[in-house]
């Protein structure tokens, strides 16, 4: 019986699916952590260090272009899979192109190459989030969710950790990023031999109507705004939860090597199983129920942070249980909530209103840090912790008002 759930993981979709969350999480560190790195080692102050943040911002702005994705499909490998493959190979020339500078000597072609690596990464990100919504059939979108968070921790792992142990020592800086470029230039392969949605859809037949045809299309249907906000509301209790809680850790008298270890050791492992095992459930629940259950699950996980607060001492036991739990909780709401925006967008434009929906979804864990920390004064570490939990009733009584939606959606 349990290998009827698994099933589900053999065939040609999810496996793209798996390989191209790689391609996308690939470059992320690339302009993140390992190149902050990289400028450390080359002697920029923290100032101009700092500055270099700012090269990230594509990521926030993407769904501005999306329009564009859905209106002019590439001419080669589908309406989707040209789009992967320009970018891909985008990717790897300009990261080539990097490990060829010097930050001190070259400093301002050096941020513009690190610039356009977030443009293309960006751009990759909303084409193949329309790519996997377009492929997988609906009871493969759990599925599809799970291994393309996989793809995308194991891609960050191998820019972030692999990246800077190949750079201590092994290989110089720009060595190590001409590798990171290769790793980008095998992604075209894997997008060359990706199959095709079944489903074929045309793109809109003019620029304004790739622009206004979505937003018009999703609004027309009953419940729009209440869908939206639901999209809103469903993290927002993990996310008041985790938007200080390295601070937290810290006040509670952990070191940061100890809050290192457990998150990336812990936390990674949980976080992937709870993709998997929140996959195989949803299987066997359906979307609704599988929202609804892991929904309480990441609230009640919060409360695991108010176990340490009312402990008062470091208690190792007690750390690695609330950061499992609350990743594993966390890993499941992640696939389920992935396959509800899969399966909100419409075929004909499912790059723009993706996009749009994954900014939503993205609005809680940007904006609520600075809330959290007037709460945290106001209140102290312990109320904080169960008001996050409260923060998620919200959520939850929304997916009951659109339960009969979001059993329409799941048909």
């Amino acid at each position: 019986m349990f290998s009827k759930y698994l099933a589900v993981f053999n065939n040609r979709r999810i496996c793209a699916a798996m390989l191209l969350g790689f391609a996308s999480g690939l470059p992320l560190a690339l302009t993140g952590s390992t190149l902050q790195a990289w400028l450390s080692d080359a002697g920029l102050d923290i100032k101009t260090i700092g500055w270099f943040t700012l090269v990230g911002q594509p990521y926030t702005w993407k769904f501005l272009w999306s329009p564009l994705v859905d209106r002019f499909p590439m001419p080669f490998l589908g309406r989707r899979r040209g789009w992967i493959l320009i970018t891909q190979i985008a990717l790897a020339a300009v990261i080539a192109k990097m490990s060829g500078l010097d930050p001190q000597t070259h400093l301002a072609t050096f941020a513009l190459m690190a610039l356009l690596i977030a443009f293309f990464s960006a751009t990759q990100d909303v084409v193949i989030d329309a790519y996997r919504t377009e492929v997988l059939q609906p009871e493969e979108r759990g599925a599809g969710a799970a291994v393309g968070v996989f793809g995308y921790r194991m891609a960050m792992l191998t820019s972030g950790a692999v990246a800077l142990i190949l750079a201590d020592g092994i290989l110089t800086w720009e060595q190590t990023y001409l590798v990171m470029a290769g790793i980008m230039a095998t992604m075209a392969i894997v997008t060359f031999f990706s199959p095709e949605p079944v489903l074929q859809t045309k793109p809109p037949l003019s620029l304004r109507s790739a622009i206004i045809d979505p937003l018009k299309e999703f609004f027309s249907r009953d419940g729009a705004w209440i869908l939206l906000a639901l999209v809103v509301a469903y993290k927002l209790g993990d996310a008041f939860a985790g938007s200080l809680s390295t601070k937290f850790l810290l006040d509670m008298g952990y070191s940061k090597s100890i809050i290192g270890q457990a998150y990336k050791v812990f936390g990674l492992v949980a976080t992937l199983v709870g993709g998997f095992a929140g996959a195989i459930l949803m299987l066997r629940w359906g979307l609704y129920k599988s929202l609804v259950i892991f929904g309480i699950l990441q609230a009640l996980t919060n409360l695991g942070y108010w176990l340490i607060a009312i402990h008062g001492a470091p208690d190792i036991g007690l750390l690695l249980f609330a950061i499992s739990t609350e990743n594993l909780a966390g890993g499941m709401g992640t696939t389920a909530a992935v396959a509800l925006l899969m399966s909100l967008c419409n075929p004909n434009f499912t790059a723009t209103q993706y996009a749009l929906l994954s900014a939503l979804t993205a609005f809680g864990r940007v904006y609520v840090g600075p809330a959290s920390g007037y709460l945290v004064t106001a209140v102290g570490w312990s109320h904080f912790f169960v008001i996050s939990a409260a923060i998620a009733l919200p959520g939850l009584a929304l997916l009951f008002v659109l339960r009969k939606t979001i059993y329409k959606l799941d048909q």
